[in-house]
């Protein structure tokens, strides 16, 4: 199955249209994407595994791995390291993305399969599909969602699945 994220805020999900939220300076082509920019990739993006906030939700429904977050998780986003667009454990000397947050933009995560095969130092990392603050607000990046869609995507997504990022 495959979700769509549009340019216009617009999000298709079973058939319906759903508002999300972009990254704050719109869509950019993956090939032109880079660390910081704001902008959300276009393209494909695989759905490789979610993770989600024990503390704060009961196990979602999912055929997807899922795994619960932990107060030391992090991703970092440091272009020069090695361990660039990868999981790692807080504290690391590296810049990182905290995955355990205050907000609740990180309750329910699922990573994509942006730049990580291998990873490409400085074309993006940590584009996810999490949570969307209150009024939609722009991402750094990633697409998000209601908490209820959010749950729905995860019910419906299957090994496969992926997000298409499209203007």
């Amino acid at each position: 199955m495959i979700f769509t994220a549009s340019s216009n805020g617009q999000f298709t999900l079973a058939g319906r249209m759903v508002p999300c939220a972009i990254g704050r300076s719109g869509m950019i082509a993956a090939a032109q994407k880079r660390e910081g920019d704001g902008a959300s990739p276009i393209g494909i993006w695989p759905i490789r595994r979610f993770v989600y906030r024990a503390d704060r939700l009961a196990l979602p429904q999912t055929l997807l791995p899922i795994t619960a977050t932990q107060v030391q998780d992090g991703w970092c986003d440091g272009a020069d390291d090695p361990l660039y667009n990868q999981p790692v454990t807080l504290p690391y000397l590296a810049s990182t993305e905290q995955m355990w947050r205050e907000d609740h933009v990180y309750d329910l995560v699922a990573i994509l399969g942006h730049n990580d095969a291998p990873p490409v130092p400085g074309m993006g990392s940590a584009i996810f599909l999490h949570l969307a603050r209150p009024g939609f607000t722009p991402t750094e990046g990633c697409i998000a969602l209601s908490l209820e869609d959010m749950l729905e995507v995860m019910r419906l997504a299957e090994p496969g699945s992926a997000i298409e990022i499209r203007r």
